[in-house]
């Protein structure tokens, strides 16, 4: 983690931007030595902007798929139940595709 104080910046301004560019991490500004700002470098604010873009794609559709799993569970009467709902289904075609063996 690249800590500086906040002069820093004014002071050694390319520097700090070769830093963040070189490392692919934010540095960190003080004010008094508290935590003031954060910089990065374009490319790495643009990768994290990605990034958590993807992640909240991908969190809605997990929140969808749940609650998808949820409705069938409900509508197989599994209430309480929270085994997937494909395990129940693979267990109805064992079950049916073993039946059949024995028929013949």
């Amino acid at each position: 983690m690249n800590i500086r104080p906040s002069a820093a910046i004014r002071q050694n301004y390319n520097e700090i931007a070769d830093l963040c560019r070189k490392t692919a991490e934010p540095v960190f500004l003080t004010k008094n030595g508290e935590g003031d700002l954060v910089v990065m470098d374009i490319e790495t604010y643009n990768r994290r902007e990605k990034m958590m873009k993807l992640r909240e794609e991908l969190l809605a559709v997990e929140e969808d798929r749940m609650a998808e799993r949820t409705r069938l569970l409900f509508l197989t009467g599994q209430r309480g139940c929270w085994e997937p709902i494909f395990v129940l289904c693979h267990r109805s075609v064992k079950k049916q595709s073993s039946q059949k063996r024995k028929n013949l």
